[in-house]
């Protein structure tokens, strides 16, 4: 193997595990967002439940 072989496949090396560190950081950050999304409509949802049961009881 000549010099430029090494140090292509040393490239594709660490190109692979910056591109494992990226999406393995998105997929991350997609998954906190979306359960943020859930919480809130949960929340939503909660709220007004508890919001007509309390108008009820006045």
């Amino acid at each position: 193997m000549n010099r430029s072989t090494v140090w292509t496949v040393v490239g594709v090396v660490v190109a692979i595990a910056i591109a494992w560190m990226l999406v393995n950081v998105l997929f991350s950050v997609l998954w906190f967002i979306f359960k943020l999304v859930i919480v809130a409509v949960v929340a939503l949802i909660v709220f007004l439940v508890l919001r007509s049961v309390f108008a009820r009881n006045r």
